[in-house]
């Protein structure tokens, strides 16, 4: 078995042999690369060559090396060359299999461009121009044939197995059944018939039925199981694999005389064996290469990621060109049930820690300005997409997120098939984002560029398998995966919140009048079209005016943090019936500070607690109570400058309880650890509003100010 590798700059010398009988580009330096991934059989060397993708290379301080350890040129004979280790050594023959597989699956398909691959049957079972097998690719392939050959061969062994298994015995029928005689004959419902001793042919059979079921459910050979024995359990079918298939054919090669009961017995031990010492018949042209394997791996991930056919109408090839690879509809990364958006991906065939050039990010950046005009088009025509997508908010004028993803390939440095290494790629750079206006995630020319790699083995073998369940399961998780993790990484740029207007306030009327401000920030997301989400940029330079900004949303709005994914009823207030003020009544407010972070805190443990606690001081034995606290009706917390929210008192009034019977995390205090506590409840059922309020009677006693006091409300109300 010889090996190359795709795309690599072998010298002329080095191959030449090698290449025989296969079209490849040779520059004038005498170096000489092959634009292939497959197999063909090389007449001149009597041989096997398997051309191997080029995302075995990884780069070494500027050399391409196989699994970054080998030079290309080191490993070019396997007979020969004793580089690789026996665990690379035996990746290699088994990874030609999933390369032949996918190969034959994307060649299979109707859908793709077959004109790329250049297929003559590869291996025929036969008595001319035999061969000694080095691949393990042969002995698969020998055993698919050799049953779809073979079909007379196994019905005579199959009959012959059968026959007189259902003849009956007589004597013993009659000696131990009971019989119903009708019209005086004799009837047994039960006859014993007479039993047969092992049969080695069908043992034989039931083994090579058990590979072939193997080789179908692991590589997806196309395998007919012709009769119905029962075959070994996968279980136990790995206890063969592991040594036990070997023991047990030699245990019985003596039983068999025929030349085709011969020929199966050495397909099989030669299957448990992978000695690769298997002579097979060959023509002198026999190949299956697949030329620009890259649009084979773009197959590969369209048909386990994207839509097929692309949603609401959707041309994969753009009016400007370009091609669309991986589209799918999937949830919103705000919203968590009802509301859908497109997500674009893109795949990139390189070499390990291959680094995206310019022209592919900018390259999907357009696919997503494409995708956001097409369906504004729709809706532009008045119609509705089978999706039910709408990008674009008519009321805040901001438009949905749209996840934009590379995918590309890395390889397993354990060889392990099994799992599929979806995660952030390692290389320099792994997000992307192209914005006009900056602190505008919901604009339309804010786009965002994700880079995921994903383990090639597993996806290969996935593809190749062509098992519509296993691909479908996994395509769902992979999707939810992107969501969550892309969810992730915008909660590390943004901060989003979910807001919904007061109940004096027209929200859109509102939005309308702070256009200007809140251009970009808002979209609405949700189901509920009421509450709307403020995303806004952790970037330092943003703080200040994020903070203003989010001020003078609440004198309207209730405005709360609101992670991706978040239903935003856990976090507003429900629109509650007001308590308006009244000027005809003299009330009193219970006014406590609360600077800094210690504002949105103690906000947040009153509106979960529905407690506050006014801490008293011990002048002797004496309790030096302010009068009039327990005649206060409102709750007014505030921050010093032009924050503050207002609640209601339950009515009950205040309770006495001793400072060591509070757990501080549930109460929010004037002051910690003091000896007594005045304790009042709240109504959250309802909600004040008295306007805006004018905080000046608190704020111009510095000295004071920090304290609690109570204050007449009229003297806050500005109207």
């Amino acid at each position: 078995m010889r090996i190359l590798i795709e795309e690599h700059q072998y010298t002329i010398n080095e191959i030449r042999d090698v290449i025989y009988g296969i079209d490849a580009l040779e520059d004038i330096d005498g170096h000489v690369s092959i634009h292939y991934v497959g197999y063909y059989y090389n007449s001149l060397l009597k041989d096997c060559v398997f051309i191997l993708p080029k995302v075995l290379l990884k780069d070494v301080d500027g050399k391409e090396l196989v699994f970054g350890k080998y030079r290309p040129e080191d490993i070019i004979s396997l007979a020969t060359d004793n580089t690789l280790t026996p665990e690379e050594q035996n990746f290699i023959y088994k990874f030609a299999v999933w390369i032949y597989r996918a190969i034959v699956v994307y060649k299979n398909d109707r859908r793709n461009d077959s004109g790329i691959v250049y297929h003559k049957k590869m291996v025929q079972v036969g008595n001319i121009g035999r061969r000694l097998s080095n691949t393990y690719l042969d002995i698969l392939l020998s055993l698919v044939q050799w049953a779809q050959d073979n079909q007379s061969f196994i019905f005579t062994v199959v009959k012959n197995i059968h026959r007189g298994l259902n003849k009956i015995n007589w004597n013993r029928t009659i000696a131990t059944q009971p019989a119903i005689v009708q019209n005086g004959q004799p009837i047994y419902l039960n006859p014993v018939n007479k039993k047969r001793q092992i049969n080695f042919d069908e043992e034989l059979l039931i083994i090579f039925y058990s590979i072939l079921k193997h080789i179908n459910d692991t590589y997806g050979f196309e395998a007919t199981i012709a009769c119905h024995f029962q075959l070994i359990a996968s279980s136990k079918f790995d206890v063969y694999l592991h040594g036990f298939g070997k023991r047990r054919l030699l245990q019985i090669k003596y039983k068999y005389f025929s030349d085709k009961a011969l020929e199966l017995w050495q397909l099989c031990y030669a299957f448990f064996d992978e000695s690769r010492n298997l002579f097979v018949s060959t023509e002198r042209r026999e190949y299956l290469l697949a030329k620009n394997f890259y649009v084979i791996f773009e197959a590969i991930i369209d048909e386990l990621i994207g839509d097929n056919p692309l949603p609401d109408g959707m041309k994969k090839k753009q009016d400007d060109g370009k091609i669309i690879d991986h589209l799918f509809t999937s949830q919103s990364l705000i919203e968590n049930h009802d509301k859908f958006t497109y997500y674009i991906g893109d795949s990139k065939y390189y070499k390990m820690g291959h680094e995206l050039g310019k022209e592919s990010i900018y390259k999907q950046y357009t696919y997503a300005r494409n995708v956001i005009q097409c369906n504004l088009d729709i809706w532009g025509r008045k119609e509705t997409p089978e999706s039910g997508i709408r990008l674009r908010d008519d009321v805040t004028e901001g438009y949905n997120i749209i996840p934009n993803f590379f995918v590309s390939a890395k390889m397993n440095e354990l060889f392990d098939y099994s799992v599929d290494g979806i995660s952030q790629t390692n290389r320099q750079n792994k997000r992307h984002r192209k914005e006009h206006f900056k602190n505008r995630l919901f604009d339309r020319d804010t786009l965002l560029l994700f880079h995921y790699d994903v383990n090639f083995l597993f996806v290969l073998s996935l593809y190749a398998r062509n098992n519509t369940n296993q691909k479908t399961e996994w395509k769902q998780a992979v999707r939810d995966r992107f969501r969550k993790e892309i969810q992730e990484w915008l909660q590390q740029d943004y901060s989003f919140y979910a807001m919904r207007a007061k109940v004096h306030i027209n929200g859109e009327e509102y939005i309308k009048q702070h256009f200007k401000e809140l251009i970009g920030k808002l979209y609405t997301p949700y189901t509920d079209e009421t509450v709307y989400s403020l995303a806004l940029d952790k970037k330092q330079e943003f703080i200040k005016t994020n903070q203003e900004l989010i001020e003078m949303l609440r004198t309207a709005f209730y405005v709360e943090e609101c992670r991706l994914g978040q239903d935003p009823n856990e976090v507003l207030p429900e629109v509650q019936p007001i308590v308006e003020y009244s000027t005809d009544i003299a009330e009193l407010a219970l006014c406590i500070v609360k600077e800094g972070v210690n504002f949105d805190s103690a906000i947040s443990v009153l509106k979960r607690t529905r407690t506050v606690g006014v801490a008293l001081q011990m002048s002797g034995a004496t309790l030096s109570l302010v009068e009039g606290f327990t005649k206060a009706r409102y709750l007014l917390i505030h921050n010093k400058s032009n924050r503050y929210e207002v609640f209601l008192f339950d009515g009950e009034g205040p309770t006495l309880v001793p400072g060591s019977k509070i757990k501080m995390q549930d109460v929010v205090t004037t002051k910690k650890d003091a000896d007594l506590y005045l304790i009042y409840k709240l109504n959250m059922d309802v909600a004040v509003d008295f306007g805006k309020l004018n905080l000046l009677p608190i704020t111009k006693k510095p000295k004071t100010s920090y304290y609690p006091q109570l204050i007449p409300i009229k003297s806050f109300v500005t109207e």
